[in-house]
């Protein structure tokens, strides 16, 4: 009984990708499929490959840190120092993130510490605009009318 073989469309389905990024997977060297003339036959090699490059892509890692894990795995080691890599890369993604979400709290912090300025003086203007007039205009229609 051979191997199970699978095409391009039939992994673009699988995995809900679109052949594009298959084939941006291959011009990068992470699958490596065999081709029969022009069609690509990918074994389940290449599927599992697949499917850990975009369990990859969800943790946000880089293609580099995903093509090294991956190449990690085929290689006949210990587990014990690619569990130790692939604990590092994890730890080191985190501080990335913690890192980035530290600066977005310092960016919304700052933009309500502005949105907080400006309507005060929205207010202060507002204010400022009906002392000076002594009443509030409204729109009736296209004229304005004293209340």
């Amino acid at each position: 009984m051979s191997a199970p073989t699978y095409t391009i469309s039939d992994l673009s389905r699988e995995f809900g990708v679109t052949p594009r990024a298959i084939r941006f997977y291959e011009d990068e060297g992470i699958l490596s499929p065999a081709r029969e003339g022009q069609q690509r036959i990918y074994v389940s090699r290449d599927r599992t490959r697949l499917k850990l490059i975009l369990r990859g892509r969800r943790l946000g890692l880089s293609l580099a840190d995903i093509r090294g894990l991956i190449d990690m795995y085929e290689e006949p080691k210990d587990t014990l120092p690619q569990l130790r890599e692939f604990l590092s890369v994890l730890a080191q993604h985190r501080q990335t993130l913690e890192r980035r979400r530290e600066d977005i709290d310092l960016t919304l912090a700052e933009i309500d510490a502005q949105e907080a300025m400006g309507r005060r003086m929205l207010d202060q203007l507002v204010d400022a605009s009906t002392t000076t007039f002594g009443s509030k205009k409204k729109k009736a229609g296209s004229r304005s009318v004293t209340v």
